[in-house]
């Protein structure tokens, strides 16, 4: 979890009753399991928010389906999975001999 080992974890736990005492730390610990539960809780809310706002069709909305990388990751798959009967607007033809390739002079 969050690329933190057990030694890390208990260095932490060390530094911590070192810096607050150990008559505060449960107060502490209290006090962090507590925010937690609620950032967990707003992100639950603003997600159910968007997903009512959007509309049924998106009834299914993951907060990571937003994520651009994951959004990338699908398209590309579905290229890579996409038959080879492809529609003919998608395929290019090979160019005869006697043809220049396309070329843009007002490109970059």
């Amino acid at each position: 979890m969050f690329g933190v080992g057990l030694q890390e974890i208990m260095l932490i736990a060390f530094v911590a009753v070192i810096v607050f005492g150990p008559d505060r730390l449960p107060d502490l610990a209290r006090q962090a399991g507590r925010m937690a539960r609620q950032v967990r809780s707003f992100a639950h809310a603003a997600r159910d928010e968007l997903r009512t706002e959007l509309g049924p069709e998106y009834a299914d909305l993951q907060l990571r389906d937003l994520d651009p990388r994951s959004i990338v990751r699908k398209h590309i798959m579905d290229a890579m999975n996409e038959p080879d009967d492809a529609p003919a607007s998608r395929r290019s033809k090979p160019l005869r001999a006697d043809q220049t390739p396309p070329f843009d002079l007002e490109a970059t």
